[in-house]
């Protein structure tokens, strides 16, 4: 290759958006790491060593794997240069603008970028006028009939960009139809849309837009969510409340020679300062700055100024800010030119959200991978530790009988009888604890369903009135939480009354019928609390006057009280789905190993009597005890294996190191530690599930 190819592949590759390449090798590291985590699954199902919690949990962690999305919010006010933003990110590649990013109002609503190869490509838009029908959008997008569909052709970018001006259309409506829609409001007039000269409101003319293109990023996981202004921020409780908080990082985008203004305050408050999202601020428009009586020097000693004053404005650190030109970025890329690129200040943006985010998700996936893995081992640990154990025990009666007489054989069958005899008193025991465990079970879980939030919510209305705006409302709402975050205390405390009966009743087994249960803490309910107090700390923002003016609408308070619903009972159908896996697992290890030990005492009576009728059978079935035995060694040692290679890449990650990994503590599959002898001792699209 000749120093020319040479500098040209450079200049494609520093040309190509900075995420790509590493998006490209996280979605590649999660593929692997899916595919081993099938062949371990497959192993030990095919080993019989793979228990349905485990297996449970294992295809949980697949789907995650394989369904995982890096969701980025754009956030800014008008005039931003968002859009221009996006198209210098991800459409640069197309050879033209696409997404329209002229001058004023462009974006009109929230607009959901992704790809789902399920899918042809195509723009779907929710019509404004569903804002009047009790559903939330997380319901709109499984029912298809009311999405207007606009079929992409990701080949014509002329055509593409013309279907995409489609997010900018408005409509012309009455006073009275824009209130009934919760775009109007008499005590809050600043939020209001414009009103025409006819006395018309021009508002969106849709709720919501989705477009699934095949952009290379948006293939590798990414989805990318481009809010409107403050006025549609305000008014559409799903977008605050659903999309924002669900945004793995938000970009929010500034104008450089304005700062930050009131507005832009305001919804840095209200919606992303403090929220927990990982927020990056782009002042854009820096070429505005541009002074051509000052020096190179002057003009970027007074970027830095206007950097450090964000900053300091919005409380975050210097670093967080990047000042930018969204339009030398996008006009660069489309004309290859690698140093007007490089002076835009975009790379050093793309490269943030490289650093941040790409490892932080690999973190939690590889998190997510490790425990699933342990919950499979752990399983097979036991099934193979009881099953070595049995073969242990068959082996010392078996060596006992060498030399010995018929007789000898005939006394070791009535042991077995009498073993066995005495083994099946447990059933009596078994059948009466499952009661009252399947009592306590039922009285937990009683504790977490869908009818405690429906009281809570009729308890917060009845506490309301006829309005939001009441003295009081702040306190109902808190008073609300408090109910709730009760009722998780309640069923911590049922569960914790059930795991202390467990606990008795797997050391009672173990000891008494050679079991060997290996009880499982009961799950910590504290991550649900957290999880609460978080949705009462955003919630609890809407009872101050300006939200509740806002809210005092017969739409916007109505989907405010869907989208609560829909919180609260994601955070009680999370924490009950958890509990009632932990006493599945409980109860069927239980099941498991009462029928393995009930296969383990025919087995012994099958082989003496075998050897009863056979004289030289006794060598025989030791011969193949033993290796049965070796066997079970074996699969010990293929299944820790196939789990140090899955955790090696888990922890490996794409292309990082991720040392924060490395205190989780080795998976082991130890079956050799002491003796074995005989003993008496478990985003929206339309079309898909929301």
């Amino acid at each position: 290759m000749s120093p020319s190819d040479d500098s040209s592949l450079n200049d494609a590759l520093a040309l190509q958006p900075a995420l790509e390449p590493q998006l490209d090798a996280l979605a590649d590291w999660r593929l692997a790491l899916e595919r081993e985590l099938v062949g371990l699954e497959a192993f030990l199902a095919q080993s019989d060593l793979l228990s349905p919690s485990a297996a449970s949990a294992s295809h949980a962690v697949r789907h995650r794997l394989a369904t995982d999305k890096l969701v980025v919010a754009f956030v800014a006010e008008f005039s931003r240069g968002k859009s221009e933003l996006i198209n210098a990110i991800f459409f640069a590649d197309a050879g033209r603008r696409i997404l329209p990013a002229t001058p004023g109002r462009t974006t009109m609503c929230p607009v959901e970028l992704s790809w789902d190869p399920a899918e042809l490509p195509t723009l779907d838009l929710l019509p404004i006028e569903t804002r009047r029908q009790d559903k939330t959008l997380a319901e709109w997008s499984v029912q298809r009939d009311r999405w207007y569909r606009i079929p992409l052709d990701p080949s014509d970018p002329d055509g593409l960009a013309i279907s995409l001006q489609q997010v900018t259309q408005t409509r012309s409506v009455s006073r009275e139809d824009a209130q009934r829609l919760g775009l109007w409001s008499e005590e809050h007039p600043q939020d209001n849309p414009p009103t025409l000269p006819d006395g018309q409101v021009e508002i969106p003319a849709w709720r919501h837009a989705v477009i699934n293109y095949p952009h290379p990023l948006l293939q590798r996981g990414l989805v990318v969510i481009d809010t409107p202004g403050l006025n549609a921020i305000g008014t559409e409780p799903e977008l605050t409340l659903g999309l924002l908080p669900s945004a793995h990082a938000a970009l929010f985008v500034l104008a450089a020679d304005t700062g930050v203004t009131r507005s832009d305050l305001d919804i840095w408050n209200d919606h992303l300062g403090g929220q927990g999202l990982s927020c990056f601020v782009v002042l854009n428009k820096v070429d505005t700055l541009a002074d051509p009586l000052a020096s190179p020097e002057e003009q970027r000693a007074a970027v830095e100024r206007q950097c450090e004053t964000t900053a300091q404005t919005l409380g975050i650190v210097r670093d967080r800010v990047f000042p930018i030109s969204a339009r030398q970025a996008l006009a660069a890329r489309l004309q290859g030119d690698v140093e007007a690129l490089q002076a835009s200040g975009l790379p050093a943006l793309e490269a943030a959200l490289n650093l941040h985010l790409l490892p932080q998700r690999q973190r939690v996936l590889a998190k997510a991978v490790i425990g699933g893995v342990q919950s499979m081992l752990e399983h097979a640990t036991r099934a193979l530790r009881d099953q070595r154990r049995q073969n242990a025990e068959q082996m010392l009666e078996l060596r006992g009988l060498r030399g010995k007489s018929a007789s000898r054989v005939a006394q070791m069958l009535d042991r077995v009888t009498a073993d066995t005899a005495e083994f099946e008193r447990c059933t009596a025991r078994l059948t009466a604890l499952r009661a009252v465990h399947a009592r306590l079970q039922h009285k937990t879980l009683k504790a977490l369903d869908a009818d405690r939030i429906r009281e809570a919510m009729g308890q917060l209305e009845a506490a309301l009135g006829s309005g939001w705006l009441h003295l009081r409302a702040r306190g109902a709402f808190a008073k609300m939480c408090a109910g709730l975050q009760a009722q998780l205390d309640t069923a911590a405390s049922l569960n914790a009354e059930a795991a202390q009966m467990l606990q008795a009743l797997f050391s009672q087994l173990n000891a008494e019928f050679g079991f060997s249960l290996n009880f499982t803490p009961a799950p910590d309910v504290s991550r649900f609390k957290n999880e609460l107090s978080l949705i009462e700390r955003n919630y609890g923002r809407y009872f101050n006057l300006s939200s509740a003016l806002r809210l005092n609408s017969t739409v916007s308070s109505e989907q405010f009280h869907r989208m609560l619903v829909s919180k609260l009972r994601v955070v009680f159908e999370n924490a009950s789905a958890e509990i009632e896996s932990w006493h599945q697992n409980a109860s069927g290890q239980v099941d498991g190993q009462f029928r393995d030990r009930r296969r383990g005492f025919r087995r012994r009576r099958e082989s003496l009597e075998r050897i009863q009728h056979a004289t030289g059978e006794l060598e025989a079935r030791l011969s193949e005890v033993e290796t049965q035995d070796n066997k079970l060694l074996d699969l010990a040692d293929q299944a820790q294996a196939m789990a140090a290679r899955l955790r090696q890449r888990a922890e490996a990650g794409p292309d990082y190191q991720d040392e924060a990994l490395s205190d989780m503590g080795a998976l082991d599959l130890d079956l050799s530690e002491g003796e074995f002898v005989h003993s008496d001792q478990g985003l929206f699209r339309p079309g898909a599930a929301a």
